[in-house]
């Protein structure tokens, strides 16, 4: 059997799968392959951050062949999947620096500048980190999620999803997914430019409880050009938060601190 018709198998068994997650629709109907794909995107999606809104800890670190070149510190306020306040603590010359994402739109705010600056999500924060690494938490709403088949790594079972951008302002224009069949789990990541590039890949580790439920804290992102180059995400001190609207708008940033 070659590599297609083994995906195929495995997206009919995986038919049968969702039926036992979610249950036949009102009608009894199966649901469709896309169906499946959407709902293992959405549980990944859950086990990485909560849909509730909360404030995090974001420590950066930037790494050359293995030695440490740059670290900043970050508070991330997040409401929904479409709200996101990214406030840098340090370094001292960086303090204040805050990025705002209300729905698909990113501004800077630089404390000595009256104005916010837009920003592309596709621009590089720090190191390997894009703006939309840090601002957009979740792949659901973004991307539209194809299921490719089901592999197997050191004893474990992965989902693979092909994830493609609903527009051309996402940060990636393609994604390839691992999830964990067991648990959805996410497990790595590819991401890849408008012209099919492969552009780094990520690596969710440090699997522990984080708000409440058992989330990956680490992050590992690898530059595909340049292998000796990444950058590491570590989250702590995850704290749900009862934040207004208006706190995610231009004229509210000056009043953060």
């Amino acid at each position: 059997m070659n590599r297609m018709c083994r995906s195929c198998a495995y997206a009919g068994a995986l038919l049968v799968v969702l039926v036992l997650i979610i249950g036949p629709s009102a009608h009894g109907e199966t649901p469709s392959q896309a169906s499946l794909a959407e709902v293992i995107l959405k549980r990944a999606d859950e086990v990485r951050f909560p849909s509730r809104a909360f404030m995090v800890q974001v420590r950066i670190q930037t790494f050359e062949d293995g030695k440490p070149t740059e670290e900043r510190l970050l508070r991330v306020l997040s409401k929904g999947s479409d709200k996101t306040l990214v406030m840098t603590l340090a370094p001292a010359s960086e303090r204040g620096q805050i990025l705002l994402m209300r729905d698909r739109d990113l501004w800077v705010y630089f404390p000595r500048v009256s104005q916010p600056v837009r920003l592309p999500l596709a621009e590089r924060f720090v190191g390997q980190i894009s703006n939309g690494d840090i601002a957009r938490a979740n792949f659901t709403g973004e991307y539209t999620p194809q299921l490719a088949g089901v592999e197997q790594t050191g004893g474990d079972e992965f989902y693979v999803l092909d994830l493609h951008g609903i527009n051309s302002g996402v940060t990636y224009q393609r994604v390839r997914y691992w999830v964990r069949k067991s648990n959805f789990w996410p497990y790595k990541a590819e991401f890849y430019s408008l012209s099919n590039k492969l552009l780094k890949t990520c690596r969710y580790e440090g699997y522990r409880e984080l708000g409440g439920t058992v989330r990956p804290t680490k992050l590992v992102m690898t530059d595909a050009l340049r292998p000796g180059e990444q950058s590491v995400l570590e989250y702590t001190g995850m704290e749900f938060r009862d934040l207004p609207d208006n706190t995610f708008t231009k004229g509210y940033l000056n009043r953060l601190e």
